[in-house]
């Protein structure tokens, strides 16, 4: 089995969690770095090829990951 190592893409900068987001119990620090590497989650092909379009271009980069508890959203 082959492993990926998982390289940030871009800065973060300021980081924040809203209350719902906190609300899950989950560990958000690893959607943060899944994000941070370009690791989009649960997005449709054309929001995820706007994401490598915007890191290339500067712009908003948005993931989405569906989990049990619910679904939660990153944006930088």
């Amino acid at each position: 089995m082959a492993y990926r190592i998982m390289e940030p893409r871009f800065p973060l900068g300021r980081t924040v969690a809203t209350p719902g987001a906190m609300a899950l119990g989950i560990d958000l620090a690893s959607y943060m770095h899944r994000h941070h590497c370009g690791d989009w989650g649960d997005l449709d092909d054309e929001d995820k090829q706007a994401n490598d379009l915007d890191l290339k271009e500067g712009g908003r980069l948005l993931s989405r990951y569906d989990l049990e508890a619910g679904s939660f959203y990153v944006i930088t």
